[in-house]
């Protein structure tokens, strides 16, 4: 009888190597296997290298502006309850809200990145050519403790001046670091950011003049 060697379930002949076809098979499922486990190797590596790192320019700025809005916070919580300035209240509240609600943004972010909400740093150690920028420890704009203690101990219209004062050039300070972030950072989440900081703050400098204005003159 004679076997049909051309058929693909013909048997190899006693002494024979495996056919060719099939030997071409098992190579192409192996290299299959290995590009996926290969694939999801990267996947899984590669939005590491795409998070900001520990010493970055976005995590930098998003620590020292945590703790620059913190102080806003604080100044905005006792303007709040102790004017009698509707405006003021108003802008007070405004501010409070606005930028707890940014620091909560950017202490999230760090935490998605696995970094640290604080670092042992230098403040604004992220900021080229920042030599001189802080002041006894103080970032662009923030009040020294003196002139916190002397807010709460304000008044009427004194606390009013004290607080739009303070807060026009903490906002200005703001501002400056905003728009270095913005100019050095590579994550569009943090240029939204600080494009929106820059913005709001801006505004509300016009509205601090105008109610400054009123007060000095009351």
């Amino acid at each position: 009888m004679i076997q049909d060697v051309t058929s693909p379930d013909a048997a190899p002949a006693s002494g024979e190597a495996p056919a060719p076809r099939r030997r071409f098979g098992y190579a192409a499922v192996a290299v299959l296997l290995a590009g996926i486990v290969l694939g999801a190797a990267i996947g899984l590596v590669i939005p590491h290298f795409r998070t900001p790192a520990d010493d970055s320019v976005e995590a930098g700025f998003l620590r020292d502006m945590s703790s620059h809005h913190a102080q806003a916070v604080e100044m905005a919580m006792i303007a709040h309850a102790g004017s009698d300035t509707p405006g003021i209240v108003t802008l007070a509240a405004d501010i409070a809200t606005t930028q707890q609600a940014q620091i909560g943004y950017m202490q999230a972010w760090l935490r998605d990145w696995d970094l640290s909400p604080t670092s042992d740093q230098q403040p604004m150690a992220w900021m080229p050519d920042s030599a001189g920028s802080v002041v006894n420890g103080l970032m662009p704009g923030m009040a020294t403790p003196e002139q916190l203690a002397s807010l709460r101990k304000a008044t009427g219209k004194e606390q009013d001046i004290q607080f739009l004062t303070l807060m026009r050039a903490h906002h200005l300070g703001g501002i400056h670091m905003a728009q270095e972030a913005e100019k050095l950072s590579g994550n569009e989440d943090v240029d939204w950011l600080a494009d929106s900081m820059v913005a709001a703050q801006q505004g509300e400098i016009q509205l601090i003049d105008d109610l400054l204005k009123q007060a000095q003159a009351g």
